[in-house]
């Protein structure tokens, strides 16, 4: 594929801390390898705004906008949730086609590679020479052929710091129980990210839950009763999309409600678990959602992270403009002592819509853990150590009588 041409550029889905990072890659990339007659053009609004033809010249703003955009959370062409099929996905071609635009990238998660290649057949259903490419993006990890996906570790700092905040609120006030909701619809790497958050046995978090273990009514309030006569308190992480043992949601009525992808909206989880303690077991609980703010914090991100998501999206243009399609750019991790990546590209048709789940070997055998193996994989992706605390030590540890207490 020759240089000639223009391109596109799209965000779908969830924005992250760093999606805008990618974007930047991208226009630095493009604006390089392409001719000088070549457009570089963000669509507005995700693959909405191809389809109404809202696009915006990306080589207008400043390097100095540049830099303040890169470092914004949120995503700056804004976004949408839209599965796409492939008679718009024709339609949508047509459109990039009388543009005379010959590549296509999409930044996002699971769906939004679906929509690139979906866009890839379409082109190729017309004869049409165009470039389909799409740059991973998303908090919740699950992302096939990479190693891990940006947003991801800006994310986990987060929630991990948020987790170490809270050990120590929770330690420090007589409220036995709180239970913390993250995000993470259908896999737990993010949830499991609260891990590092705990030093000694007694800090938080004191059980953690992933949507790839169900999550009985019996073994949660076991689990809660014996780490609160163990310590005389609990801090529990749970996925916003743990299911029970027959396979239902936990949560509110919210599960009934989908987006715009189709997949069910989680409920509120960590109310449901609360309301539970506070009932059977009599011991005063509280929930926690951080929601939204733990994928838009812009205070938290990981340098790594954000050093990441522009070195795919420019691997993803280059590789492209080499004459490439059809593909998702990725991150590996070099096999060396330091950490340290590369990139690389793997088939769209072997990512769109498969879910990488949390492996077995990272959850617990009693199964309300993670093991220390997943600090080993998570730790070099937040950017540095957390913000740790002294405490003053009493020599007589603060434990629970074995006794329910009610309304403490």
């Amino acid at each position: 594929m020759s240089q000639a041409g223009n391109v596109v550029i799209a965000q779908g889905g969830g924005p992250t801390a760093v999606i805008n990072a990618s974007l930047f890659g991208l226009v630095k990339a493009a604006t390089q390898g392409l001719k000088r007659s070549g457009k570089v053009w963000g669509a507005r609004g995700g693959i909405v705004g191809v389809q109404k033809h809202s696009w915006i010249d990306l080589r207008m703003p400043s390097n100095t906008l540049w830099k303040q955009i890169m470092l914004s959370p949120g995503a700056a062409l804004g976004s949408c949730r839209k599965m796409l099929n492939l008679e718009e996905a024709i339609e949508a071609v047509h459109i990039l086609c009388k543009n005379d635009v010959r590549y296509f990238f999409h930044i996002g998660g699971n769906d939004s590679m679906d929509t690139a290649l979906k866009m890839s057949d379409a082109a190729s259903a017309l004869n049409y020479e165009m470039a389909c490419c799409g740059i991973p993006k998303t908090i919740d990890n699950d992302l096939s052929g990479t190693d891990h996906c940006p947003g991801f570790g800006s994310a986990a700092r987060y929630i991990a710091q948020s987790t170490v905040d809270l050990g120590m609120d929770i330690r420090a006030l007589p409220t036995p129980v709180s239970i913390l909701e993250v995000m993470g619809r259908n896999a737990g790497w993010l949830t499991a990210s609260t891990l590092i958050a705990r030093r000694d046995p007694d800090d938080a978090p004191h059980l953690i839950y992933v949507p790839e273990v169900p999550l009985s009514r019996t073994n949660f309030l076991g689990d809660v009763q014996r780490v609160y006569e163990k310590y005389g308190w609990v801090v529990v992480t749970v996925s916003e999309g743990v299911k029970d043992e027959n396979g239902a949601s936990w949560g509110t009525d919210h599960r009934k409600k989908t987006d715009g992808f189709g997949h069910p909206l989680p409920g509120d989880v960590a109310a449901e678990l609360a309301a539970l303690v506070n009932a059977e077991l009599g011991l005063r609980a509280r929930s926690e959602k951080p929601g939204l703010l733990g994928r838009s914090s812009a205070l938290m991100v990981s340098a790594a992270d954000r050093l990441e998501a522009e070195g795919v999206a420019i691997f993803g243009a280059s590789w492209a403009m080499k004459g490439n399609t059809s593909f998702m750019a990725s991150i590996q991790r070099r096999r060396t002592r330091k950490y340290a990546v590369e990139y690389g590209a793997v088939p769209l048709m072997s990512v769109a819509n498969v879910t990488r789940l949390l492996p077995a070997e990272y959850i617990s055998s009693d199964r309300n853990d993670i093991t220390e193996g997943y600090r080993t994989y998570v730790e070099p992706l937040i950017g540095g150590p957390l913000l740790r605390y002294a405490r003053l030590e009493s020599k007589e540890r603060r434990t629970a009588t074995t006794k329910t207490r009610k309304g403490i």
